[in-house]
């Protein structure tokens, strides 16, 4: 049995867990922050934290109106260089809350004028005891070393930090996605038999834009460090710019397609793929693609795209932990690899 399987079926708990306390701890903060008058957000995190963060960087632009810049850690812990940071809120995202790097920048942020956040797993890690205001993700231990749950869980605090800055975010609409996620795990047993499918695959690219780009960069790392998947991940409008000749019949690309602002070019790009007889795997839960995808993982419900990302990968999730197991590896122990990775 894989603990990553089990880790990734507790997601709706451990995202109801989360949700309850993440909203009872973040009214005191939104009430702080419209009185602040941030004018940039500045997010750090490295791994699948990192993947997390780009999600924020989408949410908090398209949702808040303030700008939103990925840090670069060594900036601060190489370079050693002065940054103004009055009016700026920095966010630090780490499942243990003990990496090296994302804990400098954060002091580093805070000395120079910061107000800093941090979302964690770790009650009791460096990050929660160093930032100014720390929001916690409800998942328990994490023993498989490919994360999953805190990924999730890291996400559905940003949406919670979103409406703290402003953002129009319904709380019973963010309430809803546990939900979701639930829903989601239902794809199990045809995610199982689809797998068969790529079990020899050793290269592919992950295509996705907007609020799930993210995702796609999630996906991709998954691959890798699980199945040992040569992963690319693109947005779908860099793929065209180049990435794209790379395509044949025997190359897979899996696309996440949410209704919305990018439903239409991704639906170009879906056609142009198969124009070229691309191995194309479709992650949706717009339910006409059935008429044109020879592949599609059909995500249930009506999700609005600003509440895709989560329920969106879940399938993704379950994907790299069934096609590990496919090909005869370990998803909980990837080679050269431990849960808490230290870097400066």
């Amino acid at each position: 049995m894989s603990i990553m399987l089990d880790e990734i079926r507790e997601q709706p708990q451990v995202l109801r867990k989360t949700f309850i306390q993440g909203w009872r701890d973040v009214q005191p903060f939104r009430r702080f922050a419209s009185r602040s008058d941030f004018r940039i957000i500045l997010i750090v995190a490295r791994g699948t934290s990192d993947n997390a963060a780009m999600f924020g960087r989408y949410l908090f632009e398209a949702t808040t109106g303030i700008p939103v810049s990925l840090i670069a850690p060594s900036i601060h812990t190489l370079y050693k260089s002065s940054l103004r940071l009055s009016n700026a809120l920095v966010i630090g995202i780490s499942q243990s809350g003990e990496g090296t790097d994302v804990n400098l920048v954060l002091e580093s942020c805070k000395a120079k004028g910061a107000f800093t956040v941090g979302i964690t797993n770790e009650p009791d890690s460096k990050m929660a005891r160093l930032v100014d205001e720390v929001f916690l993700v409800g998942a328990g231990k994490e023993r498989s070393v490919a994360a999953t749950k805190t990924y999730t869980g890291q996400l559905l605090l940003l949406y919670l930090v979103a409406w703290a800055l402003g953002a129009a975010l319904p709380a019973d609409q963010t309430r809803r996605i546990p939900d979701l996620a639930e829903t989601a795990l239902d794809l199990e047993k045809n995610i199982a038999a689809l797998v068969e499918r790529y079990r020899f695959m050793n290269q592919c690219a992950v295509v996705a834009r907007g609020l799930n780009y993210a995702n796609a960069y999630e996906l991709a790392l998954k691959l890798m460090e699980t199945s040992y998947v040569v992963a690319e991940r693109f947005s779908s409008a860099d793929f065209l710019h180049g990435p794209i000749a790379m395509v044949d019949r025997s190359f897979p690309l899996i696309l996440f397609m949410p209704p919305g602002p990018t439903y239409k070019g991704l639906c170009e790009m879906l056609r142009t793929l198969q124009s070229l007889n691309a191995d194309t795997l479709v992650i949706s839960s717009v339910k006409v693609l059935r008429r044109s995808c020879r592949r599609l993982i059909l995500v249930p419900g009506s999700i609005k795209e600003l509440y895709t990302p989560i329920p969106y990968i879940i399938p993704g999730q379950l994907f790299a932990a069934l096609l590990a197991r496919a090909k005869g590896l370990n998803p909980d122990r990837p080679r050269a690899l431990s849960k808490i990775t230290r870097t400066v």
